[in-house]
């Protein structure tokens, strides 16, 4: 068969629970004359829209029954949808039967996830919103993509018109065969969400009774379902090929709408989504500045452009070419000042008109908005197969705090060690920060030896050390890291504590004069 093979759409079945641009596109197929069929509600919304619809009882000539739960589940839809027209045994049977022909099904299923989603749903309106019909007229259509069209996205509904209308109630093989993998993906996505979700109701109760969903055991089967959402023109490197697939949440990086600039790499998502995660640790304004994920500069405000200055005073030279992450609203007064320096990507909340048209004069810059996205559990591959785990959302305050020295931190050193801990958690291990009054002085990051790391740290430093604090992302094996960070200025320290020479590390703290304070929490970051 030729690949563009017209199959002419004359009687096609619609059921549908997203109604938007449903009637359109129902009097597209009708000015055509294709014969419509409909179920329930989608009947309704048609006739009163003025179209003449059958209803699937006049097709099956068998009533909707049990609550609806059986209404298509009939040999004389899944006939019409799957046998092979011009196939002599195939037309036989359907004649015997009287079974006619549908050659285009518009479906979209029921709104499982955001029934899943609702607070104290009830257990068994959960299970009524498991559609059993819709995806099963979806898999029959899609795989007699020979002689039927399927149609499971009203983003398609416009294209599909022009197409049938340019061709005389005709789809070409080719967008019957794109319709079929799209409707293939969409029972893949459906099914995936359901077991996911079932997966949390450990135990089933009475249907009246709320769905209980136990969110703190991780699921026994990792099931990842999601589209891909842009081709990009390569990975890590020029011959590695990549893509980025997004949930369509609108939240977090991967939704994140681009308002200018050239096409985002495979290592702009990735350093954009580090900046973006280690820009929202902070209630107050922050700016994160990142080179290949490692922060070379961040820093709070009291303006987003105070926090950028401050942040690029770090460690103005590692920022040419990075990205940066602002966890508010992008001014003017700002914007002026950061389009002075070259870097791949911004990622922020929202940006003024003003600082819109200032930005616009550096072409090349990716801007990007990002809504925040919630904590989820992390997934990395190893060979093989994936690892899970927990979103690392660990926080500390100084409540949590355990001071360890005979002298306690200052007020502006407190203030300075939780700013510095915040920080740590996005260097990757072994890490060292050092830190004074909202801004980065120094990161030493990536570190086989975390002496080495308190070294390169303090190498990095532009700013004086002098009077900053530092934090170690885990304990000190010995008291040399802690005796490198102290000479290197530092005089108050935090780190999680727990090493077994941890009396040795306290005494040499006490011995030097320093302030050390144990978090009982750890942030390796591999």
């Amino acid at each position: 068969m030729s690949s563009l093979q017209e199959k002419k759409i004359r009687r096609a079945l619609l059921s549908v629970t997203d109604k938007t641009g449903l009637v359109a596109f129902a009097q597209a197929l009708a000015s055509l004359g294709v014969e419509l069929i409909s179920t329930g509600g989608t009947a309704k919304a048609l006739r009163e829209a003025g179209l003449t619809v059958k209803d699937i009882s006049e097709l099956t000539d068998f009533p909707e029954m049990l609550d609806g739960r059986v209404k298509t589940l009939h040999p004389r839809v899944h006939g019409g949808l799957l046998y092979i027209r011009g196939k002599a045994e195939h037309e036989a049977a359907v004649a015997e039967h009287g079974i006619l022909p549908i050659d285009m099904v518009v479906v979209n299923l029921y709104a499982f996830e955001k029934t899943a989603a609702q607070a104290g749903v009830a257990f068994g309106h959960l299970i009524e919103n498991i559609d059993i019909g819709g995806p099963s007229m979806v898999r029959s259509a899609a795989k007699n993509f020979e002689d039927v069209a399927i149609v499971t996205r009203v983003s398609d509904y416009t294209a599909l018109a022009e197409e049938l209308q340019a061709n005389g109630g005709g789809l070409t093989r080719a967008t019957r065969w794109k319709l079929a993998k799209q409707a293939f993906a969409t029972t893949a996505a459906y099914d995936t969400a359901i077991s996911n979700a079932l997966d949390q109701v450990l135990e089933a109760p009475e249907p009246e009774s709320p769905a209980t969903f136990d969110s703190e055991t991780l699921p026994q089967t990792l099931r990842i379902n999601l589209p891909q959402a842009m081709s990009l023109r390569y990975g890590e490197n020029p011959h590695q090929r990549a893509a980025l697939y997004a949930d369509g949440s609108g939240l977090g990086i991967a939704n994140a709408s681009q308002l200018q600039g050239k096409e985002l790499s495979y290592n702009n998502l990735v350093d954009l989504d580090a900046c973006w995660a280690l820009a929202e640790e902070f209630p107050e304004t922050a700016v994160a500045i990142i080179k290949h994920t490692n922060p070379c500069g961040a820093a709070t405000g009291a303006s987003v452009l105070e926090a950028y200055e401050k942040a690029l005073a770090a460690d103005p030279v590692s920022a040419f070419g990075g990205v940066i992450g602002i966890n508010r609203e992008v001014d003017a007064e700002a914007a002026i000042i950061i389009a002075k320096l070259f870097v791949e990507a911004i990622a922020a909340p929202a940006f003024t008109p003003e600082a819109l048209a200032i930005f616009a004069t550096k072409k090349n810059l990716r801007l990007v908005r990002v809504n925040s996205a919630p904590a989820k559990p992390a997934v990395k591959q190893v060979s093989g197969g994936l690892l899970l785990q927990d979103a690392d959302t660990g926080h500390i305050t100084e409540a949590d705090l355990k001071i360890v020295t005979k002298r306690a931190p200052s007020p502006e050193e407190m203030a300075s060690l939780l700013f510095s801990w915040r920080i740590c958690k996005h260097v990757k291990s072994n890490a060292i920060v050092y830190a004074k009054d909202g801004q980065t002085i120094g990161v030493g990051a990536g570190q086989m030896s975390r002496v080495d790391a308190a070294r390169f740290g303090a190498m990095k430093a532009v700013l004086p050390l002098a009077g900053c604090v530092a934090a170690s992302d885990a304990f000190f094996p010995f008291p040399d890291g802690l005796e490198t960070v102290i000479e290197a200025g530092a005089t108050a320290v935090i780190q999680p504590g727990g090493s077994v020479r941890d009396a040795e590390v306290i005494a040499a703290a006490d011995r030097l004069g320093v302030a050390m304070v144990f978090t009982g929490m750890r942030h390796f970051r591999h």
